[in-house]
């Protein structure tokens, strides 16, 4: 097609969920992205695992993309949280009679699931490989001139490029953003006790130090490791042997899940923290990583774009309905009330914990014990807690209930 009611730059999990989502509204969508599918989708692409909160995940499968990913995610029954390796502690369980608290996907699953999804959904136009050579957003829409030659038409652009968003750039949206003194390494783990669908957040003032539960292969249990090191140290541990960076690891799990190996591929990402000022344009909205990029430390980074999707897609659909313009600024200015305060709570609330469990001593660590033991023996405080951790805090989208809008 060479016209549709939205133009997404940006195919990856946001970009390529925002539009099946749409194509289960009936709403038409061209999206763009310059990767190449045999790279992205390959095992060994970056080893990185996802946390799927409840509410996005039903979303997943209100919009059909579930069903290539049965099977496939371990759930998350419990989520632990503590100071260090000492008895202050905060636990969230789902219990018997709810689901679980999310699902644990391998990334390239998830890509591999959003990416099928989007390339068989009958109104959306997936061009991978493909690069916007100029975009113009005129008063009566959106035109774009590809590296193939074709020019393509839309009523709204919505930028899903990532961080470094070159959309939001040329459309002048300032940021705020910092770099932490952190690298995250990522990896996975064998070890000898099951994990019990137990996430753990074991907070260090070095970093924090996640072990994500993972379905066991033929090698046995196994969890997904994030894990947030001084930046200076980043390098030096990349290169350890693998018995090195194991015993480092077992001072950081205290043993408790036994004999650990082997160890899967390792990779590090920088840190660091962005915030768009605003989220929408002259027909246009950024999502994702494209409107706000926060620290690992709470597992919600794609969990905030799957929720941004969910409210715009509501909507773009409510306006459809009423007969508007994809592009009218009624739309987008409701779709910036609706994300601006979660997305800014959220990045305020991981920046202060990257922060807060940074800081030493013992003074520090038994403050922080006493907090963790009092959210968890205070039920309306840990409820808010568990609502957040799930996806269902505020205004809860349609589609993060389950529901189509």
């Amino acid at each position: 097609m060479d016209r549709a009611d939205v133009l997404i730059l940006g195919g990856g999990l946001v970009g390529s969920a925002l539009a099946t989502a749409l194509d289960a509204h009936g709403l038409t969508a061209i999206v763009i992205d310059i990767a190449d599918p045999q790279v992205i989708l390959a095992a060994d692409f970056d080893g990185r695992a996802s946390a799927i909160a409840s509410a996005p995940h039903r979303m997943l499968e209100a919009i059909g993309v579930a069903d290539r990913l049965a099977g496939k995610g371990c759930p998350i029954e419990s989520i632990r949280v503590s100071d260090g390796l000492d008895p202050g502690k905060l636990d969230f369980d789902a219990g018997d009679a709810e689901s679980a608290l999310g699902v644990m996907y391998e990334n390239r699953m998830l890509r591999t699931a959003l990416y099928e999804s989007a390339r068989a959904a009958p109104n959306v136009d997936l061009r991978m490989q493909t690069r916007a050579v100029s975009v113009e957003r005129g008063d009566h829409g959106v035109t774009a001139v590809l590296d193939s030659g074709d020019v393509v038409h839309a009523s709204l652009l919505i930028a899903a490029e990532g961080r470094n968003s070159p959309t939001r750039e040329a459309a002048g949206i300032t940021s705020a953003r910092w770099q932490y003194d952190h690298t995250a390494l990522v990896t996975s783990v064998h070890h000898e006790v099951p994990h019990g669908n137990v996430a753990f957040e074991i907070f260090y003032p070095q970093g924090p130090f996640a072990l994500l539960p993972l379905n066991d292969d033929a090698q046995g249990h196994r969890s997904a490791i994030v894990w947030s090191v001084k930046r200076h140290e980043g390098p030096g541990m990349l290169k350890m042997s693998e018995r090195a960076f194991l015993a480092e690891m077992d001072k950081k799990t205290g043993g408790f899940l036994g004999r650990l190996g082997p160890l899967g591929r390792r990779s590090s990402y920088p840190l660091g923290f962005h915030h768009a000022a605003q989220i929408t344009g002259h027909r246009l909205a950024l999502v994702g990583d494209s409107a706000h990029g926060i620290h690992p430390i709470a597992g919600q980074g794609v969990n905030v774009g799957f929720r941004d999707v969910a409210a715009l897609v509501e909507v773009l659909v409510d306006g459809k309905r009423l007969g508007l313009d994809m592009g009218d600024p009624a739309l987008l200015e409701r779709y910036q009330r609706w994300r601006a305060l979660d997305t800014f709570m959220v990045a305020l609330a991981t920046d202060g914990l990257t922060h807060l469990f940074g800081v030493p001593g013992k003074t520090a660590s038994r403050i922080r014990r006493f907090g963790l033991n009092l959210v968890d023996r205070v039920t309306p405080l840990k409820d808010a807690f568990m609502a957040e951790a799930r996806g269902e805090s505020g205004s809860v989208p349609k589609l993060l209930q389950g529901m189509t809008a």
